[in-house]
């Protein structure tokens, strides 16, 4: 069995659509490489949205106004499905574009670390928490490094160090 990845792009306004968005090729080599060893298959989505239903799902599901990089939906699955869903990763594109160059990074590798965190997410790793933010973060750093990509906390571990 292996990880079935579905691809959505469903960005609001045709200036937020680019030859910068990652192919589905993409999305599935980074999200079988978050779940290589801790899921042995399944199926997820991965949804690239605009400003607006970025906005709009942030709004809905955690009660925080404007958009976010990347929100989880995690699914409670019935004992009869197989491959299992896995849930949806939903992914802000003008969000990932700003914030990488925001941290100095290639939009590529923002976008693999935002994929590789949802995935996590989907599968109950989380970082509200000190220690679980610390476990999820090395597991996000391991795997990018896998994957060829830079640790993507750098940036902020040398603006902490700054301090």
């Amino acid at each position: 069995m292996t990880l079935v990845v579905d691809v959505q792009y469903a960005l609001d306004d045709p200036a937020e659509d680019d030859s910068e968005l990652p192919s589905p090729e993409d999305f599935q080599r980074w999200a079988s490489a978050a779940l290589a060893g801790r899921c042995p298959a399944g199926e997820m989505t991965v949804r690239v949205v605009g400003m607006v239903e970025g906005a709009a799902l942030n709004q809905t599901y955690r009660r925080r106004s404007g958009p976010t990089n990347v929100l989880s939906f995690p699914i409670e699955n019935p004992a009869e499905t197989d491959p299992p869903l896995l849930g949806d990763v939903v992914i802000c594109a003008p969000m990932v574009r700003r914030e990488a160059e925001e941290q100095y990074k290639t939009t590529q590798a923002h976008w693999a670390h935002m994929t590789v965190h949802g995935a996590l997410h989907l599968l109950g790793y989380d970082h509200e928490e000190t220690e679980e933010a610390e476990i999820m973060e090395r597991l996000e750093r391991d795997i990018l490094a896998g994957l060829g990509y830079a640790d993507p906390y750098a940036a902020d571990k040398a603006a902490r160090a700054a301090c």
